[in-house]
């Protein structure tokens, strides 16, 4: 697969949707933060944090009205928007990407234990470790975001985010990756992330990044020393 070619058509989701952009930032990077304190080998963050990026793909086959609605979404735009998965998966197949690891996040990031989630309804160890894994960080993201029909209000929102997964955690999260998440943003490992990717101007003006490389040299210039 083309490198350049993918992250371009990742660029053409952003301009249906502005706010993936700084969602894209951020969700590779806690996922570099959480791969690296459950001590992946490098390779293995690599791959993650590539799935991270390409995650919502598919929304590039949903239409823009959906994505940027200012209101809750309907019935029927909630179905058209649940199919991003399957699309990105699809797409990404069709353009080559053979990445099982990849492809399974892009895939399985919204399913969830007790098998609510879609696309395919799974259930428990059903449901791929790295799309566990990122259906945790995505969530807190969504939780703690501007969104086309809310703004965001930090303090508020990141204790109802918590809340909200230990409250969920065995039903649709898995406890020990809920727990290890959790631990980071309680010790403050993870503030740097959404104090610089989480304001109007940041999902108004940031574009994703055009590598793995960029992304990493991002963590290392604002992450604070230990």
């Amino acid at each position: 697969m083309n490198r350049n070619e993918l992250f371009r058509l990742v660029r053409l989701v952003e301009v249906k949707d502005y706010s993936t952009a700084a969602h894209t930032w951020r969700v590779a990077l806690y996922t570099q933060a959480v791969a690296e304190d459950l001590n992946l080998e490098p390779k293995m963050i690599q791959r993650l944090m590539r799935g991270a990026v390409l995650h919502d793909f598919g929304k590039i086959d949903i239409p823009s009205d959906i994505l940027r609605k200012p209101g809750r979404l309907d019935d029927e735009e909630w179905k058209t928007i649940r199919q991003h998965p399957l699309h990105g998966y699809d797409r990404l197949k069709r353009m080559g990407e053979d990445d099982p690891l990849v492809l399974n996040l892009v895939r399985s990031h919204h399913e969830r234990l007790d098998g609510s989630g879609y696309p395919d309804g799974l259930v428990g160890e059903q449901i791929p470790f790295e799309a566990q894994m990122f259906s945790v960080i995505d969530s807190f993201d969504a939780m703690t975001s501007i969104r086309p029909y809310r703004e965001a209000h930090p303090i508020q929102d990141e204790a109802r985010a918590i809340s909200e997964l230990e409250a969920r955690a065995g039903e649709w999260y898995a406890p020990a990756l809920v727990e290890r998440f959790l631990r980071l943003i309680r010790h403050g490992k993870l503030t740097w992330i959404s104090k610089h990717f989480n304001d109007s101007s940041s999902a108004n003006k940031l574009i994703s990044p055009d590598d793995l490389t960029e992304i990493s040299a991002l963590a290392s210039h604002h992450r604070p020393e230990e």
